[in-house]
């Protein structure tokens, strides 16, 4: 006995189509397994990476190594790294993310931010307490080396 042509292609269909898209992935999930950080808290004007390709994060998103944050004049965005460390930005605040390097397991890394404009509130993680030296944040003026736990670093705007 033969089964009928459709009921045998839509057997075929059924068994390969799910194979087909768990090879390929949307780029949003592929690039999102770099993910540094994660956006806890987002108000007003916030923006991610270079003019010509900002996206506007929400909670939930991800941040990644060496993107550039910017908050307007009514923007505010809280962000927790890997390692715990969380960043809370005000408003009118360019900030570049430039290193962030954590492995959970040996709990070590480094982490190199540059506050280029506005302020910041950083309660420290892991990076900090284990190892101060490697946690650096960076204005148009100074470096922060980081020894306590929790800090606000002002950058004024240049002219």
């Amino acid at each position: 006995m033969r089964a009928p042509l459709p009921l045998l292609l839509a057997a075929v269909l059924l068994a390969v189509l799910p194979q087909a898209g768990a090879q390929q992935q949307p780029p949003a999930v592929l690039a999102d397994t770099n993910r540094v950080g994660t956006f806890k808290q987002v108000e007003g004007e916030i923006w991610v990476g270079p003019a010509e390709a900002r996206r506007t994060p929400v909670p939930g998103d991800g941040l990644h190594e060496a993107e550039r944050l910017r908050t307007g004049k009514t923007g505010a965005a809280t962000i927790t790294l890997k390692d715990g460390t969380v960043v809370t930005m005000g408003p009118n605040t360019l900030v570049e993310l430039s290193r962030f390097q954590y492995n959970p397991t040996t709990q070590s890394g480094q982490l190199a931010l540059e506050l280029l404009q506005g302020s910041i509130r950083v309660v420290t993680g892991l990076l900090a307490k284990i190892n101060p030296e490697l946690f650096k944040i960076t204005t148009p003026t100074s470096v922060v080396g980081v020894r306590g736990t929790d800090f606000i670093v002002d950058a004024p705007a240049q002219p």
